[in-house]
């Protein structure tokens, strides 16, 4: 196995990614914040907590290369920002950082050197979560968990157009399917405590901002607190069928599209309780839509499922342990290697700061690289740079 590296953040804002320093290796850009004391505890050596700090970190993941885990470029952001997730557009042009602390998202253009981020403001937004786009890469929409909104925007201008009241509190997760003109988002937590957890999707028409209604996911009478958190359309499928993940649940769902009733019908895909793992989060797809990647938080893992055979019926291949506060994961285009960034929102127990490196040919873990972790900061989210990565279904 490849040996851990414990690298200084010590990368200067300054230095560009020219062709010649990419050579041979894989740039990874994650963005982080400074670990909580309890997440602190996790460290084999603990170190105390730093002043409050948050940046875009591009590191070098390449397991074959000579400076694996080094940072070569770090990008400063403000220290209140809590900086959430990071989004690339359909053709990766432009990379978007959604924030939870200020009503801005942060746009990055990909195609010029060195990178300068772009505040583009957000009225009415409050604790703004992800981001999608249209098929033809025209509009994106940005789920709003504090205000209970989706934001549309102009992906071109980067200009707010439209505020969407949604059907449901504290919509998280968002996925939209221009052919069948519709918009899922979860229903999640309340921001401030994680607390009073919803159970539904909701659905709103794509090119009207019509508000159609809700769907329950959960077995459970109400109210089931389940937490739907991500969703995502299988790429390709026909009939259409979205994945949700019910954080706290525990359970995998799905929605499929009737074309005759012009609905969705909802039903339990998987419970990850028999593989002892809980808090579900991210979903990815390969190129050929016959495998499914999950993550589950707690204690940590990267779940393949088999859905050759029927999209909507999952078979679970193998769960493959990383590290606590699996969540996002970055795909290699050649799908050798897949990156897992084990920290979530500065959680005890979830919070371990790592990014797992998981070679997709063998189905096992081949090192880590804890960089950020061991100088006491979190990765939040992470993907590679646009040369290296698949969007896996995003």
């Amino acid at each position: 196995m490849i040996q851990n590296f414990a690298l200084p953040v010590c990368a200067t804002a300054m230095l560009a990614l020219v062709p010649s320093l990419a050579a041979g290796q894989i740039h990874l850009m994650a963005n982080y914040e400074t670990k909580s004391a309890d997440s602190l505890k996790v460290l084999k050596t603990p170190i105390a907590a730093p002043a409050r700090k948050e940046g875009i970190a591009i590191i070098d993941v390449d397991p074959n290369s000579k400076s694996f885990g080094k940072i070569v470029q770090d990008l400063p952001l403000p220290p209140d920002l809590v900086a959430h997730h990071i989004f690339y557009n359909r053709d990766q042009s432009k990379a978007y950082i959604t924030a939870l602390g200020k009503s801005e998202l942060r746009v990055i253009d990909m195609k010029k050197q060195p990178y300068q981020i772009q505040v583009v403001a957000v009225p009415g937004c409050g604790v703004g979560e992800d981001v999608v786009f249209s098929d033809d890469n025209k509009h994106w929409y940005l789920s709003c968990m504090g205000t209970q909104a989706m934001i549309v925007g102009d992906a071109k201008t980067d200009k707010p157009l439209k505020t969407v009241k949604v059907a449901a509190p504290y919509p998280h997760g968002i996925a939209v399917h221009n052919g069948i003109d519709r918009i899922l988002l979860t229903s999640t937590v309340r921001a401030s405590d994680l607390g009073d957890a919803g159970e539904v999707i909701s659905a709103v028409e794509a090119s009207t901002g019509k508000v159609l209604g809700t769907y329950k996911l959960s077995k459970k009478p109400s109210p089931s607190r389940e937490a739907p958190v991500e969703i995502l359309f299988v790429p390709g499928a026909n009939p259409p069928v979205a994945y949700v993940t019910n954080m706290y649940g525990g359970t995998l769902w799905t929605a499929t599209w009737s074309s005759t009733k012009k609905d969705f019908a909802v039903e339990q895909a998987h419970d990850f309780a028999p593989q002892g793992a809980g808090v579900p989060l991210e979903i990815y797809f390969n190129m050929k839509a016959n495998r499914m990647y999950v993550t589950t938080a707690k204690p940590g893992h990267l779940h393949i499922f088999d859905i050759s055979g029927n999209p909507a019926r999952p078979k679970l291949l193998k769960s493959i342990p990383t590290a606590e506060g699996a969540h996002h994961v970055a795909f290699t285009k050649d799908w050798r290697y897949a990156y897992v960034q084990n920290a979530l929102l500065n959680l005890p127990g979830m919070s371990d700061g790592s990014i797992t490196v998981v070679d997709l040919k063998a189905e096992k873990v081949i090192g880590s690289v804890d960089t950020l972790k061991n100088s006491g900061y979190n990765p939040n989210s992470i993907v590679l740079l646009p040369q290296w990565n698949e969007l896996a279904g995003h």
